[in-house]
Order: structure tokens, then sequence, then C-alpha cells
């Protein structure tokens, strides 16, 4: 039996500020995750207090942010992938991701969860002793996505290649080489046409805007010596080619200020777009690749 393993500080963080959305920011929510507090666990109270004291913080605020649109973009295409007959929704480097849990659609769709064996155990553990069942079918896929074969994980947790999915990528781009951001996609380039990718990355420097170079020159590092360094940085263009490379035609490419309707910005609270990362919407449209397949970025 895999030995439980918390979920790394990256995974803690982001549910935190998901489920502090609900707490220290005002109407309109971007975001409703209900379950994001009880999945912390007993670290919820220290990372919910950064929040409750420090709510304003540049940093706080575009963890939230970020963490909040990219769900309710993702979740908004999910909806939608669903209502036209989609029954596969994977997730990968899904932490402490509560959809299946937490949404009626759950019941619609297969879902399965891609993450590390141990980190997968802890949080399985976290919903048992919360008392959590699944609203529907939910399946594990233990592996590295730097290291493991995706292939096979999916492929052992029941994941159909020959019918479409919507996958979702979130926060995860940027911790991963070059070569193995090109070998999930080549992975992923094998399912069936139709078949959708929400992917988050980060663009480099010259692109961000005062708030997100802000937030990098003082994330960044402190995600470095917790062993989660920055590795992959994309140019829009550079992400584009690529999911072209592996069969995907880009649906959407934008930056947070633009991924969730533009009324969702007039706050009174501290929350507000940074140029960091942004989100990409493909859609596979040929037939599927085979594992040879290289892009050449």
């Amino acid at each position: 039996m895999t030995t439980p393993v918390p979920p790394s500080m990256t995974a803690l963080t982001a549910a935190a500020a998901r489920a502090a959305h609900l707490i220290v920011d005002h109407e309109p929510l971007i975001f409703t995750d209900s379950l994001a507090a009880t999945l912390l666990g007993d670290q919820a109270d220290a990372l919910l207090g950064y929040h409750r004291a420090h709510g304003a913080h540049d940093v706080l605020a575009v963890a939230r942010a970020t963490v909040t649109t990219r769900s309710r973009f993702t979740e908004e295409r999910l909806a939608a992938a669903i209502a036209r007959g989609t029954g596969q929704y994977v997730i990968l480097g899904a932490g402490l991701d509560s959809f299946a849990w937490r949404s009626p659609r759950a019941a619609r769709v297969r879902v399965i969860e891609a993450d590390r064996p141990g980190p997968q155990r802890w949080k399985r553990d976290r919903l048992a002793a919360a008392g959590l069942a699944a609203r529907g079918d939910v399946r594990f896929a233990g592996t590295d996505l730097e290291t493991g074969s995706l292939a096979a994980a999916l492929t052992a947790a029941g994941f159909d290649f020959g019918r479409p999915a919507l996958v979702s990528w979130l926060g995860v781009i940027m911790y991963l080489t070059a070569g193995a951001v090109d070998r999930t996609l080549a992975t992923l380039g094998r399912c069936a046409p139709g078949t959708e990718l929400v992917a988050e990355y980060l663009v480099p420097g010259d692109l961000r805007d005062d708030l997100g170079r802000s937030y990098a020159e003082q994330v960044a590092p402190i995600a470095a010596e917790r062993g989660e360094p920055w590795r992959t940085f994309l140019r829009p263009p550079e992400m584009a080619a690529l999911l072209a490379a592996h069969g995907f035609a880009v649906t959407a490419n934008v930056p947070q200020r633009d991924s969730v309707d533009a009324a969702l910005w007039n706050r009174a609270d501290p929350l507000r777009p940074a140029g960091l990362g942004w989100l990409a919407h493909a859609r596979r449209t040929g037939p599927a690749d085979g594992d040879s397949h290289t892009s050449g970025w």
C-alpha cells in the first residue's frame, strides 16, 4: 500500500487560496470551492490565517486571483464539454482539487486525477476522515509527470484514449522541464479527436506587468528553496505552436485579465489581474499521435 505523503507546499497554498477567497474577498466571487478548507485538514487554520491577516498583500491577493480565475475558466469549459457529451475529465497534477467531491457535474463524467501516489494517498485519507464521498466515478492515476509514464497510469486508471475527454493542466507546467512538457503533450496527442485541453503556463519576464514581476520576484526564490523551482516559461505563440505540434488547435490563449468576464474585475477587494500566467484552451483535431511524436520546440 502506498505510504501517504503530504502534498507539496504549492498544492497546499493553492487550496488555501481557493478557501480564503470565500473568507476575505468580496462579491462577486470568482469561484467557489466549498471543500478546499476541509481538504487542508489541520493545516487550514495556519494557512488561512495568513490570508485573514495579510489578505491585501500582493502575493496572497495574486494567489487568490490566480487559482480562482483558472478554476472558473476550466470548469466553465468542462460544463460545456459535458453538455456536448464528453464523458471523461482528466486532472493533471490534481493536488487538492475537489471537483469530484464538490460538483454535481461529477456524476456525469469519469474523473481521473493524475498525481504522485504518495500525495494521492494523503488526499484520499483526508477525504475519508472528513466523511466525503465522491459524487461520481473518480479514479486515481499515480504518476510523476517528470519521470513516469502518463499513458500507462491513465490506462491503468480506466482512461479510454478512444473517447473524447477534457484535460486540465493547471499550476504544473512551470515546474516541469521542457522535455516533460513535451512528453505529456505527446501522450495527450494520442487522445481522441474532440478532446479538449486547458493548460496554464507562465510567460517570461519581459511579458510580465509590474504586478506579475513583483509576484515572481517574491515567490520564485521561495519555491526553489522548497524544491519546486520554476523551470518552463512560454510565450503565447510558442505555446500555440507546441500545442499544434501535438495536434491541438487553440481556441483561446489569454492572459489572466481576459480569462473571466470583465465585470468580475470591478471589485472592492485587493484582487486584480496579474500579467504572469496565461491560459490556453485547445481542441484535438486530427488522428491520434504515436508515442514517438516530438514537437521540436
